[in-house]
């Protein structure tokens, strides 16, 4: 039995979490070298069990939408940024509950900051030890389109499926 129908519904879907993932990007100014924006896809593939969705982004990714969990620790300087006296205080956690931590000596490379940090006027090693003893802010830009689209996919699949069996009656009752 040939489901096409379900097939449309399945692949409006990816692209609908593809558009909102990309426009959560955006509007939560998460764009700034438009890499994790292009690389947003998904592959879907048939296989003998029925639809596999193969969502697909920058390996970073994950990271941006579920968020890092920081070092923490206690300041060593103040930010010549900040008028007010930081020294000896506790860095801020915006990881929040997120899977992935930094660990103790592991700190990200500044390759990954140097062009954010410029595009700001801010020095990248600075942005890498915030970032190191802070962590990243969860945005859900991807789980939250995710769980939109999902909450429309079941009418919409369900209306399609019943197309295709549809479809097969009448193609089978013509033979």
């Amino acid at each position: 039995m040939e489901l096409t129908n379900t097939q449309k519904a399945l692949e409006s879907f990816s692209k609908y979490v593809i558009q909102q993932s990309r426009s959560r990007l955006t509007k939560g100014k998460q764009n700034s070298t438009s890499q994790l924006y292009n690389s947003l896809k998904c592959v879907p593939e048939k296989s003998d069990d029925g639809f596999i969705l193969d969502f697909m982004m920058e390996g970073y990714g994950e990271f941006q939408d579920k968020g890092v969990r920081g070092l923490g620790g206690v300041r060593k300087t103040t930010s010549k940024f900040n008028r007010r006296n930081n020294k000896g205080k506790m860095w801020k956690q915006k990881g929040g509950n997120s899977p992935f931590s930094f660990k103790e000596g592991n700190k990200p490379s500044v390759k990954h900051f140097i062009g954010w940090a410029k595009s700001k006027g801010l020095s990248p090693f600075a942005v890498r030890e915030a970032v190191y003893h802070q962590g990243i802010e969860p945005t859900q830009f991807f789980t939250k389109s995710f769980e939109m689209g999902f909450e429309r996919l079941p009418q919409e699949l369900q209306e399609a499926f019943i197309l295709d069996i549809e479809y097969a009656i009448v193609l089978a009752a013509k033979k």
